[in-house]
């Protein structure tokens, strides 16, 4: 491995309890890591209803390697690691019985079967969730993945009985 140092990012879901983000931070002091800059959006939560923390950091790959394995060892939700920011996103719509087929499970599907991150979710029940709702995805993925990612998003929809509206250009293009 090198001893070169690089710069990551490593994107974090934490509970809003008292101590999560010292025992987020924990793994990367024991394992090496020279912290640049910590984001903690308490004031935002993800479509999981946690808080979601950004750490810049320098490693070396193999180091970087260690606090990644560590934080998940340590039950910490790492949604992104990296050297590589997501570079394209995607928003769309699912239109269907949203709450009956349980939104939670939706995204959690979308987010583990694919290299994206959901980042905004905006659910609209005018007529109340037992008369279908429709939800806009804001998505966050690598370059070259968002076919992949309208692949699984199509399959999740197919399996609960929901519409999916795509965009028209991908890439987060107008």
């Amino acid at each position: 491995m090198s001893d070169e140092v690089h710069a990551y990012t490593i994107r974090l879901e934490l509970v809003d309890e008292p101590g999560e983000l010292l025992r987020a931070l924990e793994p990367i002091a024991n394992n090496g890591g020279n912290l640049l800059s910590i984001f903690h959006e308490r004031g935002n939560l993800t479509p999981r209803g946690h808080i979601p923390v950004e750490v810049d950091m320098e490693a070396t790959p193999e180091r970087f390697d260690d606090i990644v394995d560590a934080l998940r060892d340590a039950g910490v939700n790492v949604i992104q690691a990296g050297a590589e920011r997501y570079s394209e996103e995607l928003t769309l719509l699912l239109v269907g019985n949203l709450v009956q087929t349980d939104l939670s499970n939706t995204l959690s599907r979308i987010q583990d079967g694919t290299d994206a991150s959901v980042t905004d979710v905006a659910l609209s029940a005018p007529q109340g969730t037992d008369n279908g709702a429709s939800a806009r995805l804001r998505l966050a993925t690598q370059s070259g993945e968002t076919a992949a990612v309208l692949d699984t998003i199509r399959e999740v929809a197919a399996e609960k009985d929901l519409r999916v509206v795509e965009p028209l250009t991908t890439g987060g293009e107008a």
